[in-house]
């Protein structure tokens, strides 16, 4: 086992350029199936390593693979409860949060020792605003496993989410340390975390050490790319920004991921390459808005901020929060309904996602703002500097 501080330390050593662990888990479970073709353990083993490969590259037809393994492998042993576990992971995957809740609660039911299917209620009551519910199911999975990496990472999440930096950082740190060395890509999206946690804290210098040491670890990685991108916007270095959310896009090709490049592309006065990427967004964006799996918190935003089509973001936003009631489902809208002039609307969202504790610089901002229309000025002053303590993209013109 390797500690974060030593991985950081040995950051330019050269990456291991071998088989990923998700492509290592496809190859063993196909072997697996060849040797025993009905052996359904190694079928569901296959569907999982697909999924995990879906996140290593951010490639869905992974997901499509997985799924189709699912589906047959239910078919000749219905009911599995291992099989059903993928399809809540792959349910999960595809941000169908209500299916993957229920699922989950029907699993949990036959097996309440289950740490796995908390961990499913976590992410999908996250997903869907049920705070206390995710607590609830985070803590279970420390309780009946303590130390474990997906326990601590979910309740690092939750730490971030009730506004305890810190504490969210320290959880992360200790998670990443119990992570077993070859599993690369899970290490890699640990350090990328850790980098937005410090970004979001305003710790610049510690967020670029950390999002550098995930590319390390895993070369190319489009969240650790990302990263990079909130980096060099909050330094203000526009061009080298384009250049990592360009990266990113060439090795993660979904709407979301265009967007930041081409509000990118505009601070660095590259007009033309700014509104070619929009155009492309815009598109790509509202074709698939009506999907659970969309870019519409991207969406909303290009709206209000680019397109200066409020109207428009409010018909996304009402739409996405039928979906999901999550603080920042809940700071779209509010924004959306704020650029549309509906400060009060506006307002009592923004104070029911504040309510959580969520410190993120953008829903700091965002209240400030509309503190502000409400004539609340001293809330709005003290809003805007807690805000202007982290990352805002907003704030930065």
């Amino acid at each position: 086992m390797i500690t974060l501080h030593t991985c950081l330390l040995l950051l330019t050593l050269s990456a291991d350029t071998d088989a990923s662990p998700a492509q290592i888990s496809i190859q063993k479970a196909e072997a697996g199936i060849a040797k025993n073709p009905g052996h359904v353990p190694y079928h569901n083993a296959l569907a999982m390593a697909y999924a995990r490969r879906a996140r290593e590259i951010s490639d869905d037809t992974y997901y499509g693979k997985a799924e189709e393994v699912v589906e047959k492998t239910l078919q000749k042993a219905p009911g599995d409860f291992e099989t059903l576990k993928v399809r809540c992971w792959l349910l999960l995957g595809r941000h169908e949060f209500a299916k993957a809740r229920e699922l989950a609660m029907t699993l949990n039911k036959k097996n309440p020792d289950d740490i796995t299917v908390y961990g499913f209620l976590t992410d999908a009551n996250v997903e869907l605003g049920n705070y206390k519910e995710a607590i609830d199911a985070a803590q279970w999975m420390l309780k009946i496993r303590p130390g474990n990496v997906a326990g601590l990472t979910r309740a690092a999440y939750l730490r971030e989410l009730h506004g305890y930096l810190p504490g969210a950082i320290e959880l992360m740190r200790t998670a990443y340390d119990a992570v077993a060395y070859p599993e690369t890509e899970e290490r890699a999206w640990i350090l990328t975390q850790i980098a937005n946690l410090q970004l979001t804290s305003g710790n610049l210098a510690e967020a670029e050490k950390y999002a550098t040491g995930a590319l390390g670890v895993f070369p190319g990685y489009h969240y650790a790319l990302a990263a990079m991108g909130r980096v060099r916007t909050a330094q203000k270095r526009y061009a080298d920004a384009a250049e990592f959310y360009q990266k990113r896009y060439d090795a993660s090709q979904h709407p979301e991921n265009l967007y930041p490049l081409g509000l990118a592309y505009r601070r660095a006065g590259k007009d033309a390459e700014a509104e070619r990427v929009f155009a492309q967004f815009e598109k790509e964006a509202v074709e698939e808005s009506g999907g659970a799996d969309n870019a519409n918190h991207e969406l909303i935003a290009y709206y209000i901020e680019v397109a200066k089509r409020p109207a428009e973001a409010v018909k996304i936003a009402e739409a996405e929060l039928k979906r999901r009631n999550d603080v920042f489902t809940q700071d779209a809208y509010a924004w959306a309904k704020a650029a549309a002039g509906d400060y009060a609307e506006a307002d009592k969202h923004l104070q029911s996602a504040l309510a959580v504790g969520v410190k993120d610089p953008s829903i700091l901002y965002h209240a400030s703002v509309v503190a502000k229309k409400q004539n609340r000025m001293e809330e709005a002053d003290k809003l805007l500097r807690q805000a202007a303590a982290g990352y805002c993209p907003e704030a930065v013109r």
